[in-house]
């Protein structure tokens, strides 16, 4: 009966198939009951025949997740034997069968990013559209797509897949963009090996850290300088990316989160103010903000006014003219903390003003959560 059964699916003959069916209702049971098997659906995906395989997922889904004693899945097999309807059609039924894990953990979205040509292209299109989940997958050795494409020096598929990634919020691409594999490798680091300039052009277009290193302390800068390749070297010291750990990062992301409820909180309760707290809270406020305009005007120590720097009449360094006596780094510890003083205790008396459009307060919500991202930002960024 087994035997009939594959034959049926070799041949793509649906009746067969309900004939067999007839004769022994368990007839596809015993497949599902093998853990590692070729089922009737790996035979028809194999041999590229649709109209049989869509029946037999309409009959057994299941059979489109199980393996066969290679480690591979009816859609991988489609996929490796260039099946682009046959692969479609599993698509359109089931679009989590792309991420389904194989040999080696394989998905068939890594299949497609290994081969690119057209109808990989195609594919590839098409499985992200369906799951763009997929994207973040890995196999065994925490491959994702984007390394295995820049392994393959596949270009094509590469922008393929950061144009989907560019879909996404900042947060989400620089996390996939960023993955290492178990050698503590990126895609980035992927690029420079295999000496791909215009793949490093796109990956770091793309916020990839050139400063992350893998496990023995290479960044990808290292990969090229070994390898001396100039082209290379010039893009990866060229591009200016601000270095930011991932603790500084994360810190600096729950402050900017904390300060912004904390506004939400304070604008909310503004309504509830009395007038003569409300009267109190403007005079502070004006206060604040005189003392906020005048040291930014007029910082510690003042200005340059233009002494003569020497004996002789009429020597003077006239570049120093107007800045501040204060180191550049000490003036920009004064200054910036000034002027976000500033800002914010503005937008607070204005905030305390009635009446207001709607929109608002929302609008000035939005300004300290803006306000908080800049000034963390100034602080814990070091350009590289």
């Amino acid at each position: 009966m087994d035997e009939c059964l594959r034959t049926a699916a070799r041949t793509g003959n649906v009746g067969d198939l309900y004939r067999l069916i007839r004769e022994d209702g368990n007839a596809l049971r015993r497949f599902e009951d093998v853990e590692f098997v070729d089922t009737p659906l790996h035979i028809a995906a194999e041999q590229g025949c649709i109209d049989f395989a869509m029946e037999i997922m309409n009959l057994k889904p299941s059979f489109a997740r199980k393996l066969n004693q290679d480690g591979w899945s009816p859609m991988h097999l489609a996929v490796k034997k260039g099946q682009v309807e046959m692969a479609l059609g599993f698509v359109e039924m089931d679009k989590d069968v792309v991420r389904v894990k194989g040999k080696s953990g394989k998905t068939p979205l890594h299949l497609v990013s290994k081969v690119g040509n057209h109808d990989g292209l195609l594919l590839l299109d098409r499985f992200l559209e369906a799951c763009p989940e997929s994207i973040r997958d890995g196999t065994t050795k925490n491959r994702t797509a984007l390394h295995i494409a820049t392994k393959n020096k596949r270009l094509d598929v590469l922008q393929v897949l950061i144009r989907w990634l560019r879909k996404k919020d900042k947060d989400y691409y620089r996390e996939v963009v960023n993955r290492k594999d178990r050698h503590g490798n990126t895609a980035l680091h992927i690029a420079a090996t295999n000496n791909q300039p215009q793949m490093l052009r796109l990956l770091l277009d793309c916020k990839a850290d050139k400063h992350a290193t893998n496990q023995a302390g290479s960044t990808a800068l290292d990969v090229v300088m070994g390898q001396n390749n100039r082209e290379s070297i010039s893009i990866l010291r060229g591009c200016c990316i601000p270095r930011v750990s991932n603790f500084k990062y994360k810190i600096q992301k729950q402050i900017s989160k904390y300060l912004t409820k904390a506004s939400s909180l304070i604008f909310s309760d503004m309504d509830n103010i009395s007038g003569e707290d409300r009267n109190a809270l403007l005079v502070i406020l004006g206060l604040l903000l005189t003392v906020s305009f005048q040291a930014a005007l007029s910082p510690p120590g003042g200005v340059w006014q233009g002494e003569s720097s020497s004996k002789s009449r009429g020597s003077y360094d006239r570049s120093a003219l107007g800045t501040s006596v204060l180191r550049n780094e000490d003036f920009l510890l004064f200054y910036v903390p000034t002027d976000v003083v500033f800002i914010v205790t503005f937008f607070l008396t204005l905030a305390l003003l009635k009446p207001f459009p709607n929109g608002f307060r929302t609008a000035l919500e939005g300004l300290l959560a803006f306000l908080a991202e800049v000034g963390f930002s100034f602080i814990y960024v070091d350009s590289a």
